[in-house]
């Protein structure tokens, strides 16, 4: 039986890195995958460790893939994953303590996106600065890119999150 969760694991894992890098090819076509402000749809996903462990490593190898195969600089597929990977991370333990201290209300569930929202504000207009040379202040590059983050990973995140709610039981299992 532990095998079969295993491989189910896996599964998820692949196929949530797939939905990443087909959501970022979309942001990609839209001209919104990369720059100082980069709405990314793919970032609505980072809620899914809420869901499932799976959700870790799909979330760091579909930001990897994507972002390699965008063209991102080595260091910014580097860092731009392990920002995803911190954030995915934080979503998953964070999720373990609201359901270990009064259970998953809504209220709660408000508070999954912010650990992807914070490694992104704090790792990205890095990357931006030192990567790429962007001369923008980081203060501008940490607001342009929270401006992106909040649309995509917190607002469409959300909408992602109660979307799937009722049927996470079916698909997450």
């Amino acid at each position: 039986m532990k095998s079969k969760r295993t491989l189910l694991l896996i599964v998820q894992a692949g196929l949530i890195a797939a939905v990443y890098v087909a959501f970022t090819f979309m942001s990609a076509l839209l001209g919104l995958a990369s720059g100082a402000i980069q709405i990314r749809i793919s970032e609505a996903l980072c809620v899914l460790p809420l869901f499932t462990p799976a959700a870790i490593p799909g979330l760091f190898i579909g930001c990897a893939m994507a972002n390699f195969l965008t063209g991102s600089l080595p260091m910014d597929v580097l860092f731009g994953s392990l920002a995803t990977l911190l954030g995915a991370l934080g979503a998953y333990c964070l999720s373990k303590h609201i359901k270990k201290h009064g259970g998953r209300t809504s209220l709660n569930k408000l508070l999954i996106p912010i650990p992807n929202f914070l490694a992104n504000i704090i790792i990205v207009p890095w990357v931006l600065r030192l990567v790429y040379g962007d001369t923008g202040a980081i203060w501008f590059l940490t607001l342009t890119v929270g401006i992106g983050e909040a649309i995509a990973g917190v607002g469409f995140g959300l909408i992602l999150l109660f979307s799937l709610e009722k049927h996470a039981k079916n698909i997450f299992k």
